[in-house]
């Protein structure tokens, strides 16, 4: 059989719109008029967006990456040697050495970019399904106590401890159990869900499954948002090849233990992401918030104890069984321990995934790896943990990636996604747009959501149209008070922190227009 080299071109979302499938349809098409021996290997993307499409070929042991490529740039590639590695314009070098790469500490990630994601053959050769073969021969408690003593805490926003909740699940007796995992990714400038889903699936399939082994579940749901059609359908093919080969449904590797998995279609409302709104519409029902107690952890969906965790808190899970709590716990610091995966969007050079260690300097993520701002001029905030979430003042950008530590300046790390802004921005119009965005957003099932964010906008156009702006002002931080205080879920909860943050890091913005 001819020898081929394999040349990998990204088919996540954000690569295919750049440009990947027609990179790769070139490739392919001029390849074979050549006569041109290559393998065209369709994997995930790396995280680097701004050098996507970001070509790869395998020489020897080693991959070698290029990019960003364009259609136009096929034919020279090739006339270069693609194949054997050779020098071009585009060259980068060795993908691995890539100082983006060669910076982090990739965990949860390992595989994202490497592999071909719907390959099982592929999964297994870069170590997956051991951490479930792991926990196939483990008691439900001691599965439980390994992610305990990781110090794993939910990366989907409340950063509550993951095996406090599995040990609630465990401990609680129902016939029937449930794992749900919130993939309705809905925070701005968010892509690590998506990222794993469509370039990792296992990982994903892994750790819910893992999940439902060390709480007595049977059954998982993947709860995924409308927006993302790629991801539901490449977990929908992962789940039927994972069945295909005994990896879900009955007597899981002769462990006695079931375990299946469906995909759903998330409602299109970002109220959805919120764990009991999203477990509603897993019913069938409008997504609105639940009162609580009861937790989910002991009345769930359908009634039934339920884990809810995230993708990427799910996804964490096989690395620990696999290495141990120990190995995972010794990245990170103080009480945010393990991995943080922050996303770099809005005005930055160059925006992508990043997975560290908790503990290093915002700034890092800003200047280090981000390149400072896209349009070359400073840096005046940065919105941390999503639309619900404070703006960060350069004077906090030293503040240390941990949960404790952005919490002591009143900010938050979320889901990890970092929107980043120049010295252009309104900051005025941004403590605006959060009540909008609330009052839009809102379930509408308490008062000092459903009113507070639509006086929230009407106090802050007062202010900023000159209408008695010091009685305003006044108003709108009792108004935040009164939000904070009396809502039921993080919606209303929430959303006056960015207003919040204005007033106090950028007041000379929150005032009368000229």
């Amino acid at each position: 059989m001819e020898n081929r080299t394999r040349v990998f071109v990204p088919m996540d979302t954000t690569a295919r719109s750049l440009g990947a499938d027609g990179v790769a349809e070139a490739l392919r098409r001029e390849a074979e008029s050549r006569g041109t021996a290559i393998e065209i290997v369709r994997n995930g993307s790396r995280g680097l967006y701004w050098l996507e499409p970001l070509v790869e070929v395998e020489v020897g042991a080693e991959r070698l990456a290029y990019g960003p490529v364009a259609e136009s740039d096929v034919g020279s590639l090739l006339d270069a040697d693609l194949p054997g590695g050779g020098d071009h314009p585009l060259a980068l070098g060795p993908t691995e050495s890539l100082p983006w790469l060669a910076g982090q500490s990739r965990l949860t990630f390992a595989r994202v970019g490497v592999t071909d994601p719907l390959s099982i053959d592929d999964y297994r050769a870069h170590d997956g399904f051991r951490g479930l073969e792991k926990a196939a021969s483990m008691t439900p408690e001691e599965i439980v106590a390994e992610v305990t003593e990781s110090g794993l805490r939910g990366r989907g926003g409340a950063a509550f401890p993951t095996g406090i909740k599995w040990n609630t699940v465990l401990k609680t007796d129902a016939a029937q159990k449930y794992i749900a995992c919130n993939a309705d990714e809905g925070d701005s400038g968010t892509f690590a869900d998506r990222m794993i889903m469509e370039s990792d699936p296992y990982v994903l399939l892994e750790g819910m499954t893992i999940a439902g082994f060390a709480t007595g579940a049977t059954m998982g749901y993947v709860y995924i948002r409308a927006e993302y059609p790629l991801a539901i359908r490449i977990m929908r093919e992962a789940i039927e090849r994972a069945e295909a080969a005994g990896l879900l449904g009955g007597n899981l590797l002769d462990s006695g233990r079931d375990f299946n998995v469906e995909v759903r279609e998330a409602a299109g409302a970002y109220i959805c992401g919120e764990e009991t709104s999203m477990l509603e519409s897993l019913e069938g029902k409008r997504g609105m918030i639940r009162f609580r107690p009861p937790l989910p952890a002991v009345k769930g969906l359908f009634g039934a104890p339920t884990v809810v965790n995230n993708v990427i808190s799910l996804a964490t899970v096989p690395i620990i069984l696999d290495k141990g709590a120990e190995y995972y716990r010794d990245y990170g610091s103080g009480r945010s321990r393990g991995t943080l995966t922050v996303q770099l969007a809005g005005n930055i050079r160059q925006g992508g995934l990043v997975e560290i260690g908790f503990g290093r300097p915002l700034s890092e993520l800003l200047y280090d790896f981000g390149g400072g701002s896209a349009t070359g001029r400073p840096i005046r905030a940065v919105q941390a943990g999503g639309p619900l979430a404070a703006y960060v003042h350069p004077s906090q950008f030293d503040t240390p990636l941990d949960y404790e530590e952005f919490a002591a300046i009143g900010a938050m790390i979320g889901h990890g996604g970092l929107v980043v802004f120049d010295d252009t921005v309104d900051m005025g119009e941004q403590a605006r747009f959060a009540m909008e965005f609330c009052a839009i957003e809102s379930c509408g099932k308490c008062t000092p959501c459903r009113v507070g964010a639509v006086r929230g906008v009407e106090v802050i156009e007062k202010i900023l149209n000159g209408e008695n702006e010091a009685a305003n002002l006044e108003l709108l931080r009792d108004l935040c008070d009164t939000m904070v205080s009396g809502s039921l879920c993080a919606l209303g909860g929430m959303a006056p922190f960015p207003v919040i943050s204005v007033l106090d890091h950028f007041p000379e913005d929150l005032r009368a227009r000229a």
